[in-house]
Order: structure tokens, then sequence, then C-alpha cells
């Protein structure tokens, strides 16, 4: 049977091996109403509603919570950003669409979401050899002169890890919440077996 002291030296070397830490930073979704908008008059009936068809072709539309932003277009298609989660992505284009029926703006159909890109940051906790990982790792660029981060094409997920040596991470292309933590888990594994990452002193 397992001793106390056993079990807290246990503990202790389980505590001691880093988690991850992963933030979702912005998500990234185009929408379609399948419907053409007058932008002119939403500019007129919202007032946080911003419009130069002079300076670009889509109406600028802020939301406070969640904070997000909406770039409308008169063809009824929206890119949404700024989102840092899916539940506030989904929250924030029905707050949209419901304040533009309060408005008198007739919406007929129902608004289709389409994350395009997901950035997300993420903390390792351990530092990360650069060199060896460029040697070893597949499918990864390291020219520090020109970057300090070493690039890294994941194929599955699909997306591209921007590493840098003290184990911080920036994440994009992702296309779910989940493709973010599936691909720094791999990523950490990989370089754990790669004997790539260390202590940071």
């Amino acid at each position: 049977m397992e001793s106390a002291e056993q079990r807290t030296a246990s503990t202790a070397q389980q505590s001691a091996e880093p988690k991850p830490q992963v933030n979702i930073e912005n998500i990234v979704a185009t929408v379609s109403l399948d419907q053409e908008l007058d932008l002119n008059l939403i500019e007129r009936v919202i007032i946080t509603a911003e419009y130069n068809p002079e300076q670009f072709p889509g109406l600028v539309y802020r939301l406070e919570e969640p904070r997000v932003t909406a770039l409308i277009f008169k063809s009824g298609k929206m890119v949404v950003t700024g989102a840092k989660s899916t539940r506030d992505l989904i929250e924030a284009v029905k707050k949209i669409v419901r304040n533009l029926k309060k408005h008198g703006i007739q919406i007929k159909g129902r608004p289709k979401a389409q994350i395009q890109n997901i950035v997300a940051s993420a903390n390792l906790g351990i530092c990360v050899d650069l060199e060896r990982a460029a040697l070893t790792l597949e499918n990864s660029m390291y020219e520090p002169e020109q970057f300090p981060g070493l690039i890294h094409r994941m194929d599955e997920p699909r997306v591209v890890l921007l590493i840098f040596g003290s184990g911080k991470m920036v994440i994009t292309g992702a296309k779910r919440e989940e493709e973010v933590y599936e691909a720094v888990q791999k990523i950490y594994e990989k370089l754990k077996r790669l004997r790539a990452i260390r202590p940071c002193y």
C-alpha cells in the first residue's frame, strides 16, 4: 500500500509537470442574412452605427456586450470580430439581428454564421529549445535573424503555431475552439518527445 510520503511525492511530481494555458483572443466569423440591407437607414436608426461609404463600403456596428465589432455590407453579409468564445459570437449575432428588428429593419431569414479563423495565445509553462525544435520538427521554419519565433504548420488540426523560446505561442487558423486546445496539447507532447523543452531559468 502507498505510504503518505509516496503519495505526497507523486502529487508533487504531477504538479511539477507544467500545464499549458490557453486563451482565445479573437474569433473572426462571416454571417449571411440572405437579403439586401439599407445601410443608410441602419445608420439613421442605430446611434452606435457608423457608415462612411466614401471611405469603406461597410457599416461598422460595435457592441459593448459581448464586445464585438460587426462590419455589415449592403449584400446582407457581415464580418464579426472580437468574440472570445463561440458562445459570445452566437450571442453577438443574435443581439445584432434583434437590434436591427427592434429598430424597424426587416430581417426575413435566420442568420448563417461560419467561423473563418480563431486566434489564440498559449503558454506551455516551460521554455522551448527552438534550435533543436527546428531541426527535428517537421513543417517548421526558424530564421531568428528575421523573426524570433519558430513557425510550425500543423496538419491535424490544420493550424499555424508561432512558438517562442519562452514557451509562449500564438495559434491561428483554427475553425473550432477544440482545435486550439488539441493543437497546444499535441505540440507540447511532441516537443517533449523531441526533448526540445527545458525548465526556464
